[in-house]
């Protein structure tokens, strides 16, 4: 039996509450003296005890849970997961009717009304993220609910949580037709190998298609491309196709260049007239500003945070750096993708780091396009904070 749990929301916290922010935190609510199992449904009410929403309790790196319903009287049952995923897959009919895009998200968490379950799709199989035990102990009503709404060819898992003290990071064959890996996605026309059983990543970012699709179209003819961060060089695909002349990959992990190899391969290019480098970014661009190599469009897409043996990176705190390096090797006239998932700040604060990049390397700039998340990654209203990617194609002037 599911513990239900009455939870007075703290006066300073009501408003946002009641104005629909989805994230529970632990300074928004009352919880001296309780003990809540995971995935217990929590009443919240205010310092009267009346009623704000129904909560599930699950904790993540974000908080200890999330606002499921406003609506009093309604249950949290697999009807109530039937009318989400119907809700999210309606908003995403555009997309399963595109005949040349087969991989896409399919429910964005909170976006979607459902904090810290993700569920992506890629031709016909789809896979399921639990970023916490609350959610995950709602596994059954979820899994039957999805089977109600879409035709599942074979279904996929990955628990992302802690567990015991332990995190938690597993992928899973679930139920349906086991896929064959690499399993061959669109993207805008473009293939991309992925594999749904092979750790915390299938090999490509999803939320990074339209930024893709633009470097494809319109920046890549004519030039060459230096693709940092490479992971599986999806960027240096969407280049070549649109006519780069070449590209240079580069990321220090060792798998990255037989993953590389496989996604120019399944668009049959010729991976030996591309460069791929394992090896540490920093490094590189401090090899290439030795060897005086330029490059006309740069790709520059950090992890959140980073450590290696000889240096720590965050972006919060080192982006402006990272691009005054970049700026060193970038041919004037040419274009730096800059790009950033780190959701602790705002576009605003990340053009700031663009800026006092420019300034203090005294070079002149222009920003041509901005992207956020792409229009599958809902993010809820009135709340830019959950959109986390952050993307600016700047022109390097003189």
């Amino acid at each position: 039996m599911r513990q239900l749990v009455e939870i007075k929301v703290k006066p300073k916290s009501v408003k946002d509450m009641k104005n629909g922010y989805p994230l529970l935190t632990k300074e928004a609510i009352d919880t001296a003296g309780m003990t809540m199992a995971e995935g217990s449904i929590l009443r919240l009410v205010d310092s009267n005890r009346k009623y704000i929403g129904t909560a599930y309790y699950g904790l993540q790196n974000k908080g200890i849970g999330w606002v499921l319903t406003r609506k009093e009287q309604e249950k949290i049952d697999t009807k109530f997961f039937v009318k989400k995923i119907s809700e999210a897959v309606a908003k995403r009919k555009n997309l399963y009717e595109t005949e040349d895009t087969t991989a896409f998200r399919v429910f964005n968490g909170e976006g979607d009304g459902i904090g810290g379950l993700i569920i992506d799709f890629y031709d016909g199989f789809y896979m399921v993220s639990w970023y916490s035990e609350g959610i995950y102990s709602f596994r059954d009503d979820i899994y039957q609910a999805l089977s109600k709404v879409v035709t599942v060819r074979g279904l996929y898992e990955k628990l992302r949580f802690n567990t015991n003290g332990q995190y938690v990071e597993q992928d899973d064959y679930v139920s349906g037709e086991k896929g064959e890996f690499p399993l061959i996605v669109l993207e805008n026309g473009m293939k991309y190998a992925v594999d749904l059983n092979d750790g915390a990543m299938t090999g490509i970012f999803l939320d990074q298609r339209e930024v893709r699709k633009a470097l494809r179209d319109h920046y890549a003819k004519g030039k060459t491309v230096l693709n940092t961060f490479s992971y599986t060089g999806a960027f240096s695909v969407a280049a070549v196709l649109g006519g780069a002349i070449k590209t240079t990959s580069v990321d220090v992990a060792k798998r990255s260049l037989p993953k590389t190899i496989e996604q120019f391969a399944v668009n049959e290019i010729d991976y030996e007239a591309q460069d791929i480098k394992v090896m540490d970014v920093f490094d590189y661009f401090r090899y290439a500003a030795r060897h005086e190599l330029k490059f006309d469009v740069v790709v520059l897409d950090p992890p959140s945070f980073a450590r290696t043996k000889k240096i720590t990176f965050s972006t919060a705190k080192d982006y402006p750096k990272l691009l005054k390096d970049t700026l060193k090797i970038t041919n004037q006239g040419g274009i730096i993708i800059a790009s950033t998932n780190n959701a602790s700040f705002n576009m605003k604060k990340f053009k700031s780091f663009i800026d006092k990049a420019f300034t203090e390397s005294n070079t002149r700039y222009k920003i041509l396009e901005e992207h956020q998340l792409p229009e599958d990654f809902t993010v809820p209203h009135n709340y830019p904070e959950f959109n986390y990617l952050k993307v600016v194609f700047i022109k390097v002037m003189s």
